[in-house]
């Protein structure tokens, strides 16, 4: 029987924080608009380029207009696309639980709201694209999380049921996602959210990913 474990990308199996918050600034600074330090933002970094500078741009005194954010969206994507995986790091644990998986005959898939080829770039660049199965970005259907057919669709795709699926992610986004589809959901600590860990919906909690084994052993996701 065929098993699946579908990831969300950033704050889950990489903290890219540091190259987005690298684009965010440079787009900022460029447009005449205030930069900002990681702190500030680094809630905002699974949430989508558009959104990312949208949301900076609200906090900003001055006027602006919907052709000047698209304007700072594309540079921000322009620019992070150069710049990918200069400062971004795997989370602990990953590339040994991802090994691990593919030994068991586990399909793995992503699921993010990072365009499909932005994420396919920074995969291949830290060296775990070789891992999945299949890669959903925000652009690949048209819907993306927390729409649960963001995450259904893979499951088709990959001819997997729910019930021997799980999602793995960090965000409130990620749970929302995965209850609606009636999915299990695997919350990650330290992601890319604002709330309070036992605010956001999950069945299990792991600090790292040193902790999954554990995790798919308790659930009988393994045999």
């Amino acid at each position: 029987m065929s098993k699946a474990i579908v990831f969300d990308l950033d704050g889950t199996l990489v903290d890219s924080a540091p190259d987005l918050m690298d684009a965010h600034n440079y787009v900022m600074k460029k447009f005449g608009y205030q930069q900002k330090p990681i702190s500030d933002i680094r809630h905002l970094a699974g949430r989508g380029a558009s959104n990312l500078i949208l949301k900076s741009l609200k906090e900003e005194k001055k006027n602006y207009d919907i052709n000047i954010h698209k304007k700072m969206t594309e540079e921000f994507i322009n620019y992070y696309r150069e710049n990918i995986s200069k400062k971004s790091k795997i989370i602990k644990g990953v590339n040994e639980f991802l090994a691990w998986g593919k030994s068991q005959n586990i399909n793995f898939a992503i699921c993010t709201n990072k365009m499909e080829s932005l994420a396919k770039k920074l995969l291949k660049e830290i060296k775990l694209i070789e891992f999945f199965d299949y890669i959903a970005g925000a652009d690949t259907f048209e819907y993306k999380k927390p729409d649960p057919r963001h995450l259904t669709n893979i499951l088709e795709i990959l001819d997997v049921k729910k019930e021997d699926s799980i999602m793995v992610g960090d965000s409130e986004t990620d749970a929302e996602t995965a209850r609606v589809a009636k999915v299990h959901f695997i919350l990650v600590k330290g992601g890319y959210t604002e709330k309070d860990q036992n605010s956001i919906y999950h069945n299990h909690f792991i600090n790292d990913f040193t902790e999954m084994n554990g995790i798919l052993s308790k659930i009988k996701f393994i045999s």
